[in-house]
């Protein structure tokens, strides 16, 4: 369910896009509304229509049905106008690799007809941080160094719309973080932004997420609306033999849900089940140095909660 504010005019506004490649239908009927200001996540696995929507409102692909706006322009029939209003990062580096990055910023100011010097203050936290390499190629840029860059060049025309689509993918931590500061710079000067990443523990900086699993949403609201949504009892549980605890934990009837989260495995169980009881059962599976405790839900907990139910 969808809790937008209808006493805000949408800046980007989707009524029942659909698209399929073939027989894979990659939207489904998607309809959501993103309000001026907002950081605004789409927030899913690999293969579960992301790229696919964000080509669709960057007007570089067509949907097979529905319709979408962005800032009050259709995406076909103002093409040109939506292209002039907003800045697109695609999930993989798309600058010129030969270029440097003194050269790849002022093509892209110089094809929106603006300078560096012009909107310099919207990337000025951005770019200082790759400034000392501006004669570098930007296909010699570490990961961190090509993701600054192709934000600034995003940012140069000054778009009123800016959208990121998995922008921190196979970047290193630091780099993570550092990036998402900036983001929350832009969105102070008034920068809408839609983003879009595999990262479940991204989805807490955003203002609004929308959960999308097969080309559908299966909830949108903020973070913590969602996490305080999460009904079920959930346990964390580790053990000596991990590498076969998951099997062990999934044939007991009443543990309704076990899965991965790094060095450790969530369930969640029957109210009636006590942490003895599974201690007591483990042992008897013949594991020892058994850690179970109550733990509260993440962004990732409720999407796997939703995935179950939808499935």
């Amino acid at each position: 369910m969808d809790t937008t504010n209808n006493c805000q005019l949408p800046i980007v506004n989707c009524q029942l896009l659909n698209k399929s490649y073939g027989a894979i239908q990659a939207l489904k009927d998607l309809s959501f509304k993103v309000h001026q200001g907002e950081i605004y996540g789409i927030i899913g696995p690999d293969g579960s229509g992301k790229t696919t929507l964000f080509r669709i409102l960057t007007t570089l692909m067509l949907a097979d049905s529905g319709t979408a706006t962005v800032d009050g322009l259709d995406v076909v029939k103002d093409y040109k106008k939506i292209r002039n209003i907003i800045g697109y990062m695609p999930g993989k580096f798309s600058l010129y690799q030969d270029l440097t990055v003194e050269e790849n910023l002022k093509f892209f100011a110089t094809v929106f007809h603006t300078t560096i010097e012009e909107n310099y203050y919207l990337i000025e936290d951005i770019y200082k941080q790759i400034e000392t390499f501006k004669k570098r190629r930007a296909g010699k840029l570490s990961g961190g160094m090509k993701q600054k860059l192709a934000l600034s060049c995003a940012l140069i025309h000054k778009p009123t719309v800016l959208f990121l689509d998995e922008p921190t993918t196979g970047v290193d931590p630091v780099s993570r973080k550092e990036f998402w500061n900036m983001l929350m710079k832009l969105k102070a000067q008034g920068i809408t932004i839609l983003v879009s990443t595999p990262y479940m523990d991204e989805a807490t900086l955003c203002d609004r997420i929308a959960l999308i699993l097969n080309g559908e949403f299966m909830q949108v609201d903020t973070p913590k609306n969602i996490i305080a949504g999460y009904s079920e009892m959930l346990w964390s549980v580790q053990t000596n033999h991990m590498y076969r605890l998951l099997k062990d934990l999934r044939k007991h009837p009443s543990i309704k849900s076990a899965f991965s989260f790094g060095d450790t495995f969530h369930i969640t169980v029957s109210e009636q089940f006590s942490f003895d009881e599974l201690e007591m059962f483990l042992t008897d599976e013949g594991h020892s140095d058994i850690e179970i405790y109550a733990i509260q839900p993440s962004v990732e907990d409720c999407f796997i909660q939703l995935t179950i139910n939808n499935g």
